[in-house]
């Protein structure tokens, strides 16, 4: 038993927190409510995780010169290992807990009770600072419960504090589906939130030397089906604006206010006077000019979703210029593309850390990064905020779909102005609609209906719009409403597990329907969406 947290502690800490992610890992990934074969919440947090315990394997002992403890010294690399090996949402959200519990805890003589009470007060701020308007039912109820009961227990008794936290949480990831009625429908409980629960676990099994008493919540027997619903801003505003703001607490607070009456989608994550801004707004120069106001904005970048034509491509420069693009990859086939238009492919499903690494390897100044997932942008981000760390100018344009990075790269033009090159990409990149084709992986109720277990599902711009039995059927008729609503040319991506010929006979169907329509067909190579389709 601890009557305090020491560095030994917070090594065996994330070590205990690290295996017990890792044993729940499945059962974390399939508390996904959305009907694709894609959820993988559990295997983020493992992840994300195991980066944090290898920075603290690395560099324990070698305490800096800055009047921080050994368990201070531990906690920051922790966090700041968690930051770098971040990947996914969840991923991000975690390594923002753990700072703010690290920054809580740096310069603490002692870890007891009301300092543990204290850092998990101010994970729970950096928690919630992260999003502009927090929805309750997720990983952030779980933490702020369990730091409320920490203080509710107002005691320097470091092992009665953990209990109450751990206790609180479990409690609080059971409400989850009370809070969030998709939740309620697929009979689970919030991912991220089960996620933290294991590792709070973990802290009190460290400083108790006992398992927690409490069972995480089991979900009910019967799965009803659920109503899939995803995160996006509102079409509403046209321009999301971004740039990194040196500033002091305070004026941001106020810049939260102004531009949250501007637009939507906004997001303001920052350490250390540095703040990263980001937002979905209609007036671009009020929204720039709110940050001139709070302090020192700099690597400003607009990107225009107007659904427009793509720029005519420019002659090609002699030269790069400094530039490069970093481009996240699903499959072979599809970093073979990217790679023939001169981009730096990573693996899917990046960390902070491989992408940063990505970055500097490209050796250039000003660079674009293409997520292509909407679950990598915050990652792309985090890591575009430690390459201006290191001087190297990072846009990031928010493609989610592989075909929106092609057309993206389609208009790249070294001899513009890198600011005026990343905005024509978005607009490319904007302008091509996409969608996804795949075979549902459980019982849902989307937006097109009930579906069942190997449905093939079509989903266009994340929401499935066709649910049928037959996968060319399915394929043919989603590229037909796609171009309804207009369209000159086709991009298909055919996955890892498409049958043999189906982009042939999906070319074909387009050839006979649209005959003024041009089709290119890639392997691509993707694993669970047999085909990808782009439509220009």
């Amino acid at each position: 038993m601890l009557d305090t947290l020491d560095a030994a502690a917070v090594r065996r800490w994330c070590a205990s927190g690290l295996a017990a992610l890792q044993r729940h890992q499945g059962e974390i990934d399939e508390l996904n409510v959305y009907p694709v074969p894609d959820g993988d919440t559990g295997t983020n947090l493992v992840l994300t995780l195991t980066s944090a315990q290898q920075a603290l394997a690395m560099d324990l002992e070698t305490l800096p010169d800055d009047g921080h403890t050994p368990h201070g010294h531990a906690l920051r690399l922790m966090a700041r290992g968690a930051l770098l090996g971040a990947r996914g949402n969840s991923g991000v959200i975690l390594s923002q807990i753990l700072r703010g519990f690290a920054d809580a805890l740096a310069a603490a003589p002692a870890v007891r009770g009301r300092q543990l009470a204290a850092a998990l007060a101010d994970a729970t701020t950096a928690a919630y600072a992260a999003v502009a308007h927090p929805v309750e039912g997720t990983l952030l109820s779980v933490v702020a419960a369990a730091a409320r009961a920490a203080e509710r227990a107002d005691s320097d008794d470091l092992r009665a504090v953990a209990r109450a936290a751990a206790g609180e949480a479990a409690r609080a990831l059971a409400r989850t589906p009370e809070q969030l009625p998709a939740l309620a429908r697929a009979g689970v409980v919030d991912a991220g939130g089960r996620g933290l629960c294991l590792l709070l676990d973990a802290l009190v099994e460290v400083v108790t030397g006992e398992s927690p008493r409490q069972a995480a919540p089991a979900p009910p027997a019967a799965r009803a089906p659920v109503t899939a619903v995803r995160e996006t801003g509102s079409s509403a505003y046209a321009y999301e604006v971004q740039y990194l703001l040196d500033a002091t607490d305070e004026a941001v607070a106020r810049l939260r206010g102004e531009l949250d009456a501007l637009g939507d989608s906004l997001v303001i994550v920052g350490d250390a006077g540095t703040w990263n801004v980001h937002v979905h707004v209609n007036d671009v120069g009020a929204a720039v000019e709110a940050g001139v106001v709070a302090g020192r904005p700099h690597r400003i970048t607009v990107t225009r979703f107007a659904d427009q034509a793509a720029p005519a491509l420019s002659p090609p420069a002699a030269r790069p210029d400094g530039r490069a693009a970093v481009v996240v990859a699903t499959g072979a086939g599809i970093a073979e593309l990217f790679g023939a238009e001169g981009a730096t492919v990573v693996p899917a499903n990046p960390s902070t850390g491989e992408l940063l690494d990505a970055i500097r390897a490209t050796r250039a100044a000003r660079v674009v990064v293409l997520p292509n997932d909407p679950n990598t942008q915050s990652v792309a981000s985090a890591a575009a905020r430690e390459a201006h760390g290191l001087g190297v100018k990072v846009s990031v344009v928010p493609t989610r779909s592989p075909v929106q990075a092609l057309a993206a790269l389609a208009v790249r033009d070294p001899q513009r102005r890198f600011e005026d090159d990343v905005i024509a990409m978005a607009e490319a990149a904007g302008a091509c609609r996409y969608a996804e084709v795949c075979h549902a992986s459980k019982e849902a109720l989307t937006v097109a209906g009930p579906c069942r277990p190997g449905d093939v599902l079509a989903l266009v711009e994340g929401e499935v719009h066709l649910i049928g039995a037959d996968l060319l059927d399915t394929c043919t008729a989603v590229v037909d409403r796609m171009l309804g609503g207009g369209g000159e040319l086709v991009t298909l991506l055919c996955g890892a597990d498409a049958p043999a010929g189906l982009a042939d006979r999906v070319r074909e169907h387009v050839e006979r329907s649209w005959p003024f329509v041009e089709v290119q067909a890639y392997e691509g190579g993707q694993p669970h969406y047999p085909l990808l389709v782009g439509v220009e």
